[in-house]
């Protein structure tokens, strides 16, 4: 995939100091990747990456807006993202996983491409519950009426361990079943 080149880094021409990189993130970018949540949109990111000699660190700062399907009404809109995270790479016999944030690469390791840790990045930014702002303003003005409270009758401070109360609540028509005893 041609487009994935754009992400790629050479780490083994880099000397051992901080670098810095920059992508822009498209609907193509979006595109490259099979997941349904985001259909677009348009974010820049800073990259720094600090090499040593056991050990590579990258730091994410992107921001930007994406394009989101309203859970409630199925519309569209720009969500805002704003995310700043940090990865770390060491060197090592082979690549394995060793920690979320941590990863293992083999010595040898020519590139690293940071394209999946961007969307993987802008993903987890996202709300759980996607709404429209247009339905998080209707919320807020009527964060007051949409309250429900449920709470028992017996709330067990004046309990004084006789039913009486309760046989006050029962449908008379539920009276004749006690009497089948």
């Amino acid at each position: 995939m041609k487009k994935l080149k754009e992400y790629e880094i050479n780490i083994a021409k880099l000397s051992n100091k901080t670098h810095q990189y920059e992508f822009d993130m498209d609907d193509s970018f979006f595109d490259l990747f099979s997941g349904e949540i985001i259909h677009g949109g348009k974010l820049h990111a800073d990259v720094e990456l600090e090499k040593t000699e056991t050990l590579l660190t990258l730091h994410f700062d992107i921001k930007g807006t994406v394009r989101l399907t309203c859970d409630r009404s199925l519309e569209e809109f720009d969500q805002p993202v704003d995310v700043q995270e940090t990865f770390r790479m060491k060197f090592g016999p082979e690549d394995k996983e060793l920690d979320e944030d941590l990863w293992q690469i083999a010595s040898d390791t020519q590139q690293i491409n940071v394209a999946q840790h961007l969307y993987d990045y802008i993903g987890l930014s996202l709300p759980m519950k996607k709404l429209h702002p247009r339905f998080l303003a209707e919320m807020d003005e009527d964060s007051d009426e949409d309250i429900l409270i449920y709470s028992s009758k017996n709330t067990g401070d004046t309990d004084s361990g006789s039913d009486d109360d309760d046989d006050d609540d029962i449908d008379p028509r539920w009276d004749a079943l006690k009497n089948l005893n």
